[in-house]
């Protein structure tokens, strides 16, 4: 599976890009696995992703939990919460 990953905010500047594209193993089957998989390969995305409270994700265009399945998303967002006014 290909997945187009975006990335938004303080994301985006600690990884140093707004997207790539991967391919995780098929092992990896949730948004939480995902940031897991990117994390343990590269210490850029380990260290924009030590604080998992603080990250939201969209799977999709549609906001999911970390613990979301990924199924056969096509993009998946990551960004801090956002706030309106």
């Amino acid at each position: 599976m290909t997945i187009e990953l975006l990335y938004f905010a303080w994301v985006r500047e600690r990884i140093g890009k707004a997207s790539e594209t991967v391919s995780p193993p098929e092992t990896v089957t949730t948004v939480a696995q995902l940031i897991d998989w990117l994390a343990a390969d590269s210490a850029v995305h380990a260290a924009a992703f030590v604080d998992r409270q603080r990250l939201r994700a969209a799977v999709d265009q549609v906001f999911v939990a970390l613990d979301a399945p990924l199924g056969n998303a096509r993009e998946v967002a990551i960004f801090p919460p956002v706030t309106g006014g």
